[in-house]
């Protein structure tokens, strides 16, 4: 497995599809409708605008396992240090330590980048997703409680931060 930063291009069309699965049969997206191809254009775009990275898992053959990106946690400048991530596995590539290796590499990014702190808002009955996030040292920081409604039932999506030590001076502005 090798970590590639993704383009439209090469991997638009496997990102389409791992995250219309994650739609159609899971809470890790809150969405009802699967996306399109079109809205891919308009997710790159949005990245490629912000300076965000959009990483991606690949194998030998250059066929992609799963990916991870961040963008903006809130759009007040206040937040400018802050960004919300998200990592999706192929159904077929879960429990393999994909997402470990894609959430090491956000971390590292977003020091990189010299952000301050990372939320994962998850849903609290994706026990493997709060398990990789703890492990990696992001805590806790609240539930919102029946927040959203998918599958005929209520969901609680819980936020986890992880604090970084960067930027070293951080400024107003």
């Amino acid at each position: 497995m090798n970590v590639i930063s993704c383009t439209h291009a090469a991997h638009a069309e496997a990102i389409l599809a791992i995250f219309n699965e994650a739609i159609a049969t899971s809470t890790a997206l809150y969405d009802y409708q699967p996306r399109t191809a079109d809205s891919m254009v308009a997710w790159f775009a949005a990245k490629a605008a912000g300076n965000y990275p959009v990483i991606g898992a690949v194998d030998a053959d250059g066929t992609l396992l799963g990916f991870a990106s961040y963008g903006p946690f809130r759009a007040f400048p206040a937040y400018k240090y802050s960004v919300e991530h998200s990592i999706y596995v192929h159904r077929e590539h879960r429990g393999q330590g994909l997402g470990r290796a894609l959430l090491e590499r956000l971390v590292e990014a977003a020091r990189a980048q010299d952000l301050h702190m990372l939320v994962g808002v998850i849903d609290m009955a994706n026990s493997g997703s709060i398990a990789l996030h703890e492990q990696l040292g992001f805590r806790h920081a609240g539930t919102l409680q029946q927040a959203g409604f998918k599958f005929g039932r209520w969901l609680d999506v819980g936020f986890y931060q992880r604090i970084l030590d960067t930027p070293g001076a951080p400024v107003d502005g």
